[in-house]
């Protein structure tokens, strides 16, 4: 196991100290794990308080929600373990009068059974005390009854919801009618690309294969309803919608909200994804989406996955979400475009003027060639994206695939001659491979179509010297040279063989020669050379991508 921790009995109580430390506006019970509001007014003062928790591992929930607007105060247990009852008891007294307390909890027993408990206790001394139960767990929808589903990431809704109106000054009664409407309305499911691990155990909770996920998981590390194979982030909104969808029942026209919650170990680039895909899911199926959210907002440690949640909205429900909250988890905003604009990016216009003479050339044979560096490259993905993750951010691959695909869509007026050619594949290099991989070829290119312009019929002289003059450029650009690991190691021997009266096959045999005795060589360039001796060992991704090249090219001439 590695965790940046102290001790896992100390977890919990260090990262509240944390938080605190952190957040203006909180507090922390000195003998109990509880953050509060800092503000709290005197007792008989007090308003509806809102107390939730749970078991640490959700970060931000519960102690995120912490603020004017949300929760009151949150109770945290140790971690996937519900909080005992003295604890929320503390947090009752510490927080609530005599307007009462609302008691949210997820559908776990030890939730239902400490809060519950510690809120009879509460009465007792005269703190009237309600209890809401979330169960928004789609996922067991034919598995238990609705009132036994588990409560997972709708709950962050939930507290939304009845802050904004404990705020207002609702009654308790009030507040906890509210929240238990709010909690009718929601629909939530997960799924898991692989498990967690909590620090007291050491070890992942359970084990996916490479392609495989589970779908309808909960949020304590357990397995979900059911395993499948792995799926396209659009495969797994689509299945997640659906289900929440199949359950809600509701008609077109409804308005919604959606939250898009990661489960601590996916990026913000996939929820997006997902996102992307189940607003327009939901759009499909006449719903208007009049409120969304993506990020992490209930978690299971750093469990790879996400929960999509879908609430129904009406114009008092919008109002409270909409509502202020100083809470620092809360991600405000959420209002969605009802048409996301799209404006035209302007730049070329297109241009059909072909640069060149085109009397001694076949322009399928220059496209063959085109399509022959393109297949190669394509081949090379995994072999690339192997090299440079070694030893780089692991994009090559992806990226010489996109310039392969770019090269292919070219259309036929590309190939009327061999500068108009190069021309045009630096120019949808430059437009389709992003990084520093994009604009090295697309200059190089660029510079040798243009040195070929302007000859009638270019020979081998001709296109050896626009090598040479596209090597040239590479090295300008970059600042590299030979013995600095980079792709100019075998550029450079491959046109040094050129220059001694060798053929393009000998020239792709130096360049592969030039591209292995990369391994051996200390990185001075690049995102390599942050890794100095450790880089030594495996050749140099964009060297190897060269010689791929290269070799694709001889063997077509």
């Amino acid at each position: 196991m590695k965790k940046i921790i102290n001790r896992p009995t100390d977890v919990v109580r260090e990262m509240l100290e944390g938080i605190v430390a952190m957040t203006s506006g909180l507090a922390l019970l000195d003998t109990e794990n509880v953050v509060l509001r800092a503000d709290i007014p005197g007792r008989e003062s007090r308003p509806v308080a809102l107390i939730s928790g749970g078991g640490a591992g959700h970060e931000p929930a519960h102690a995120g929600y912490v603020g004017e607007g949300m929760l009151t105060a949150a109770v945290t247990g140790e971690v996937f373990t519900s909080p005992s009852v003295d604890a929320v008891l503390a947090a009752i007294r510490a927080t609530a009068g005599p307007a009462g307390a609302l008691l949210i909890v997820k559908n776990y027993t030890g939730d239902r059974l400490n809060f519950g408990l510690a809120g009879e206790l509460a009465a007792l001394e005269g703190i009237p005390t309600e209890l809401v139960v979330v169960a928004d767990d789609v996922a067991l929808s034919e598995v238990v009854p609705r009132e036994r589903r588990r409560g997972i990431a709708g709950t962050v809704l939930v507290h939304k919801v009845a802050g904004a109106a404990a705020a207002a000054g609702r009654t308790l009664a009030e507040v906890a009618a509210i929240a238990r409407d709010t909690a009718a309305r929601i629909g939530t499911m997960g799924v898991a690309l692989g498990s967690c691990t909590v620090p007291a155990a050491g070890r992942p909770s359970f084990s996916l294969g490479d392609d495989e996920i589970e779908l309808g998981l909960g949020i304590h590390g357990e397995k979900g309803v059911k395993r499948v194979e792995l799926l396209s982030a659009d495969a797994i909104a689509e299945t997640l919608v659906a289900t929440i969808l199949s359950d809600m029942s509701l008609p077109a026209g409804t308005e919604v909200a959606l939250l898009v919650n990661g489960l601590g170990a996916t990026p913000p680039m996939e929820l997006a994804i997902v996102a992307r895909r189940a607003l327009a899911v939901l759009k499909t199926h006449g719903l208007t989406v009049k409120r969304a959210w993506s990020g992490n907002f209930l978690t299971a440690i750093e469990m790879p996955g996400c929960s999509l949640s879908v609430m129904m909205l009406d114009d008092g429900a919008t109002a409270l979400l909409d509502a202020p909250t100083s809470a620092s988890a809360w991600p405000r905003g959420g209002l969605v475009p009802e048409n996301p604009l799209l404006v035209p990016a302007g730049g070329e216009k297109a241009d059909d003027t072909v640069i060149g003479h085109a009397a001694s050339f076949d322009p399928q044979g220059l496209r063959a060639i085109g399509l022959a560096v393109a297949d190669a490259l394509e081949a090379a993905e995994a072999q690339l994206t192997d090299l440079d993750s070694r030893a780089g951010d692991g994009d090559l691959g992806a990226s010489m695939m996109r310039g392969a695909e770019a090269i292919r869509a070219l259309p036929e007026t590309a190939w009327a001659t061999p500068a108009n050619a190069l021309v045009t594949i630096g120019n949808t290099l430059r437009r389709n491979i992003a990084g520093s991989s994009g604009p090295f070829y697309a200059i190089a290119l660029t510079r040798a179509g243009r040195h070929l312009a302007v000859f009638e019929r270019p020979g081998f002289c001709e296109f050896r010297d626009a090598f040479a003059i596209a090597v040239q450029a590479i090295q300008e650009i970059g600042g590299a040279k030979p013995g600095d690991r980079t792709m100019v190691d075998a550029l450079h021997p491959a046109l040094e063989a050129l220059r001694a009266g060798g053929s393009w096959k000998s020239a792709a045999d130096a360049a592969t020669a030039g591209a292995a005795a990369t391994a051996a060589m200390t990185p001075r360039l690049g995102r390599a050379s942050y890794l100095g001796e450790r880089a030594v060992g495996s050749p140099d991704g964009g060297a190897v991508a060269v010689s791929i090249w290269m070799r694709a090219i001889a063997d077509r001439l």
